[in-house]
């Protein structure tokens, strides 16, 4: 078994006209744009960024700077991809992932189920082996000042049989 954490954020930019930002591969309608060089979601680049890490394989700027022009919004869900081929190439799949949200709004509780479905089919696991959380700032710092957007990502890797 093997555990990799991630970590990502991003600056929130406010809109006039309600955009949609992606978040564990859904659309989520808001008020708000990601500043990014890809689609900027904070949960798959975390979560990108665990899968790496868990298999001692670098970071997601690593493998896809975003001094790369091919990378200029670029789905999110190819760099995942791309962490869970390698882990597959090495013997290992995904046995559970953890990830939590940091943002003020939009709210997730009606699109938490959505963002589970998608990040359970990405990764090949169940829905059962998907947790998602989000939480607030309480008004402190970028988050709590809706300026910036965080996510945390854990998961558990295990040998494939």
């Amino acid at each position: 078994m093997r555990i990799g954490i991630g970590f990502d954020t991003h600056r929130l930019i406010p809109t006039i006209r309600k955009e949609a930002i992606a978040l564990g591969g859904v659309k989520i309608p808001c008020f708000y744009q990601i500043e990014s060089h890809s689609d900027g979601d904070v949960v798959l680049h975390a979560l990108t960024d665990a899968v790496l890490g868990a298999l001692a394989l670098g970071d997601i700027g690593q493998w896809f700077p975003d001094s790369d022009p091919g990378n200029a919004g670029r789905s999110s869900g190819d760099f995942l991809s791309f962490a869970l081929a390698e882990a597959k190439r090495l013997g290992w799949a995904v046995g559970n992932i953890d990830c939590t949200v940091h943002l003020e709004e939009p709210k997730l509780a009606s699109h938490s189920d959505a963002i589970r479905t998608s990040i359970a089919q990405l990764a090949g696991v169940e829905l059962q082996c998907v947790s998602l959380k989000a939480k607030t700032a309480e008004g402190l710092g970028p988050v709590g000042e809706r300026k910036a957007i965080e996510a945390d990502a854990a998961v558990v890797m295990i040998p494939l049989r």
